[in-house]
């Protein structure tokens, strides 16, 4: 496995791959109900593999996923991994509710630190809301309190928007859509290079775009196969 650092957080090895709690193995086709033995197994052989970036959030699978991924880190898993999660912007009316929502988290997760926290699915309008009950300013606290190891946010919007929150904010470390379909999409490429052209740290989410990518069509596979 190789590893890597961030900008702002240079001492740091985090693993290329990451393990994304969105999409874990269900049952009976439900999302809300996980497959609670499959998915403990496939986080635990992620760890095993040299995987120590776990990135779950509040509505993954209903709700269940940081449930899920907080029992699966007990017995010392959690100690071998940056845990992620995200503050679900859309629940928070004040500042107040931002820590509510962090200590929730905590619980769910069964741990006393979130060491990469994202203000989840940020375009315009959202990052404006949480200026105005001033997310950022909760979040230092809660960094500074060691709730909270290093902030950061997700992306779902257009690309001023994006350049627009990267230099709204000394974030450590934000998560864009990217894959070599999506390179125009959202932020995409010309906003990761933008991102470190302001030294903030990028996590890609999608990069197989929820599996699409591969599940290639066995003409193509073909074509892989013989080069």
């Amino acid at each position: 496995m190789q590893y890597r650092s961030f900008p702002k957080i240079p001492n740091l090895g985090v693993s290329t791959l990451g393990l994304g709690a969105m999409r874990l193995p269900t049952q009976s086709g439900d999302a809300s109900r996980v497959n609670e033995e499959a998915a403990t197994a496939l986080i635990h052989e992620a760890v095993s593999s040299g995987i120590n970036y776990i990135d779950t959030a509040w509505p993954y699978h209903g709700g269940q996923s940081e449930h899920v991924v907080g029992r699966a880190l007990e017995n010392g898993w959690r100690d071998r991994v940056q845990l992620a999660t995200k503050c679900p912007v859309w629940e928070v009316k004040a500042a107040v509710d931002i820590e509510r929502l962090i200590d929730a988290q905590l619980a769910k997760l069964r741990t006393d630190r979130i060491d990469f926290y994202l203000l989840h699915a940020l375009d315009g309008c959202r990052w404006k809301a949480m200026r105005e009950v001033d997310a950022t300013r909760v979040l230092e606290r809660a960094r500074g309190d060691g709730r909270v190891g290093h902030i950061g946010f997700s992306f779902h919007g257009s690309l001023d928007d994006f350049r627009a929150t990267i230099d709204g904010y000394d974030w450590e470390f934000c998560q864009i859509q990217l894959n070599y379909l999506d390179v125009g999409f959202q932020a995409g490429l010309q906003g990761l290079r933008y991102a470190a052209s302001r030294n903030v740290g990028v996590i890609v989410m999608e990069p197989l775009r929820g599996g699409a990518l591969a599940r290639v069509p066995p003409r193509v596979r073909a074509v892989w196969e013989r080069s």
